[in-house]
Parts: C-alpha cells; sequence; structure tokens
C-alpha cells in the first residue's frame, strides 16, 4: 500500500542457525536440493540491505522449502516463526482485482463501465472526473487519480513523531477518496500509468455497490473461504496483527535529514495501526502459506475463468516500477517482469512494518512468499547498494532454479 512490496517437527534439514544466520525446512517430498542452500544464501543477503528478519515459502507441485534469516524480534532475538502472520499491503490489490473480475464474469459489471455509473458523484472536483474513468483503469493504474496517501492529512506518515501520535486514527473509505479529490488527477485517464491507492477504494466501493456487501465479505465469501485460507484476515478496525507474528519495524528520516541524506533514526515498533489506511488497497494479514495457496489458484485458472484471467495477464508499461522492477509491466492487480525462465507474475506491497514480494510462473505451478518485518530499508555499512528490489534475487532463483 505504502507509496514509492510443528515446522520444527517437519525439519528434514536445517542450515544455519534460527534467528542467528537462518534455517530451511524441506517437506520430505522437496525436490532440487541445492535450492534450500541458495535461498538461505539470498535471505542472509536481504539482512544485510537492512531487514531485521525474512521469512520466506516456496511452494512447488512436489512441496514446500522455506527458509528464514534474522530474528522477528531485535531485543529477545526470537526468530521468525514458521507461520508467522503479517499486513500484506498491496498484494491485498490482487485479491480485490480478482473479486472484481469474478463479478466481470458473472456479468454483473463491465471492465468498460465507468466509475460514476456504479458511484455517482463521488469523483469529481479539481480535474477528477469519474464519468471518464472505467473500472479497468481503476485495476491498472491508468485512471490519473491522485493517490490519498499524497494529501496533507496523511503527511504524519513521514515522521516518527507523526506516526506515534497518529497511528490510531481510523477512516471510513470515502473520506479517503474525498482527500484524493482535493487533489488534481495526475494525467487524463487512459493516457498514462501511475500507482494510485485511490484505484483500489474505488473498486471495493463498487464491490459493495454491485454486490450489496463490503468489498471484505466478498473476498472473503469467493476467495478466502473457499481456498481453505485459515490465517487470512482482512481487518475492519483492529489495530493489532494476530499471533504468532514478527514485530513490525519502521525507521524514519531524522529531524537533521537533507534531500541527499535521510539520516534515518532507530527503528520502532510499528507492528500496531489502523488497517483503514489500507482498505481495498491493503488492508488484508496473511501468511507465506495461504499466499502461495491464493497464487497458485489464481495463476492456474482456479479463482477466474479464462477470459477474466486472460483480462487481468493483459498488462502496460509500468513506468513507476522500472527501477526496482526492470521490465515491470502492469495487468488488472497483477504485475509481470521478464526472467530467464519466462515472465514472473507478482504484486508486492509496503505497509508501515511490513514489505511483502512474491512471484508464481504462469502456469501457477510455482510460487513464493517473501515477507521483511520492516518497509524501511536501510542496508549496513559496507553492504552493495541495491541495483533493483531487494527479493528479486531469491524471487528469482526460487521459481527458476
Amino acid at each position: 500500500m505504502k507509496r514509492l512490496p510443528m515446522a520444527a517437527a517437519a525439519t528434514v534439514a536445517v542450515l544455519g542457525v534460527a534467528g542467528v544466520i537462518g534455517a530451511v525446512t524441506q517437506t520430505p517430498d522437496a525436490s532440487a536440493t541445492q535450492v534450500p542452500g541458495q535461498l538461505q544464501k539470498d535471505a542472509n543477503a536481504i539482512l544485510r540491505q537492512g531487514a531485521p528478519g525474512v521469512l520466506a515459502d516456496l511452494s512447488t507441485s512436489t512441496g514446500h522449502v522455506r527458509v528464514r534469516a534474522g530474528v522477528a524480534d531485535t531485543t529477545t532475538g526470537k526468530p521468525v516463526p514458521w507461520d508467522a502472520k503479517f499486513r500484506v499491503g498491496s498484494f491485498t490489490k490482487t485479491f480485490v482485482a480478482t473479486t472484481v473480475l469474478q463479478l466481470v464474469g458473472e456479468g454483473r459489471l463491465s471492465l468498460d463501465d465507468s466509475v460514476d455509473k456504479w458511484l455517482p458523484g463521488v469523483v469529481t472536483g479539481n480535474g477528477n472526473d469519474g464519468t471518464k474513468i472505467t473500472v479497468r483503469q481503476l485495476l491498472q493504474h491508468t485512471s490519473g487519480l491522485p493517490d490519498y496517501l499524497a494529501a496533507p492529512q496523511f503527511a504524519f506518515l513521514g515522521s516518527e513523531e507523526g506516526f506515534t501520535a497518529g497511528r490510531d486514527k481510523d477512516y471510513a473509505a470515502r473520506q479517503l477518496v474525498a482527500f484524493a479529490m482535493a487533489l488534481k488527477p495526475n494525467f487524463a485517464p487512459g493516457t498514462n500509468w501511475s500507482y494510485s491507492n485511490t484505484n483500489y477504494v474505488l473498486a471495493g466501493l463498487i464491490i459493495r455497490k454491485v454486490t450489496g456487501h463490503d468489498w471484505r465479505a466478498e473476498v472473503t465469501r469467493r476467495i478466502i473461504r473457499p481456498l481453505g485460507l485459515k490465517d487470512t484476515t482482512i481487518p475492519a478496525t483492529d489495530h493489532t496483527v494476530p499471533e504468532p507474528h514478527a514485530i513490525g519495524y519502521e525507521r524514519f528520516p531524522g529531524p537533521d535529514a537533507t534531500a541527499t541524506d535521510p539520516k534515518y533514526g532507530p527503528a520502532i515498533d510499528a507492528t500496531e495501526l489502523s488497517p483503514t489506511w489500507g482498505d481495498a488497497a491493503g488492508a488484508i494479514i496473511s501468511t507465506t502459506a495461504d499466499g502461495n495457496t491464493f497464487l497458485r489458484a489464481l495463476l492456474a485458472g482456479t479463482l477466474l475463468r479464462p477470459a477474466q484471467l486472460a483480462e487481468m495477464k493483459k498488462t502496460v508499461p509500468a513506468p513507476g516500477f522500472q527501477a526496482p522492477f526492470p521490465g515491470a509491466r502492469y495487468g488488472l492487480g497483477l504485475m509481470s517482469t521478464p526472467s530467464s525462465c519466462g515472465l514472473i507474475w507478482s504484486h508486492g506491497g509496503d505497509i508501515h512494518g511490513y514489505k511483502t514480494r512474491n512471484g508464481v510462473n504462469s502456469q501457477g505451478s510455482r510460487s513464493i512468499i517473501v515477507s521483511l518485518n520492516t518497509d524501511s530499508l536501510v542496508p549496513e555499512p559496507g553492504a552493495p547498494a541495491p541495483t533493483r528490489d531487494q527479493s528479486l534475487t531469491l524471487i528469482e532463483d526460487a521459481l527458476c532454479s
């Protein structure tokens, strides 16, 4: 969401030491014995980029390989739980886009419907015009709508003092949209691409208008319950993360920060915050296992009819993602990036305290979820400066080995 991702009983091989360097578990039928060691190296490298803890879960048709590194709690040194729950941030958007596309497949709305058809008078002001924006453009981030997180009401998120004072403030979805409507659009609808959380808050409101139910209820009924995602929840106003979880850490620019040197302060515990900031753009809490189940089912065609899955995978260039994700293109709640083994489909998420990265192949036969318990990575002294997203090497090694 944030603006600019019993295990011991199943242990067959252990590499490293849990909570110090790392540990790996491998299900008895997992293949490619060289994979765990490489993924452990990749996870350890992410620690040098400033993550307190890393948890990664590779899911294939023959089993799982899971690695972890670092700690869940920097005070106690406790390792990240294998079944840790975490805020997935903007990975929520893929769940919401899937729900909208299911409704399209049922003939209950069209991707070419205007936003104003379903939410008359909601998108208006300062050049924003819901009569000229389609549902497709919302899901694809080609609407041109400004991001509500850029509004002055959310300036508090940029400092430790502001975050501490405002972390418990709840907002209604229509408030978030109203904040965005006070800003000018980024471009005319359909003429460019720009990531905006406002798009998905509106998609959530459209789900409610079409179905008569809150988007959380529809995502639960259509995706979470059928797939048996028992550890996936969508809080409305509960500010906590269910146990077990790693502490989510956040670092903010210091008081003497400059444009070229943010002079980050020490990390604080940012685990608890209002999920209403994310709403349908970033409120879901899940696990690596549940995330893999969802991604593999989605790409395998379990959740969408062929026509709607094809629409989801129709992509446009995503210039704002090119630096961290070279070659990135964006579809409908799903991003593609090239790799040595073909396209990787994904949708990361960043929210205070947690960073989620993932990837799945085109067949849905192999996927990986990576969770970091911070989204403010500050490399260790001497660590190489990242030239792309810090998790991409791990994801590519997992999916292409």
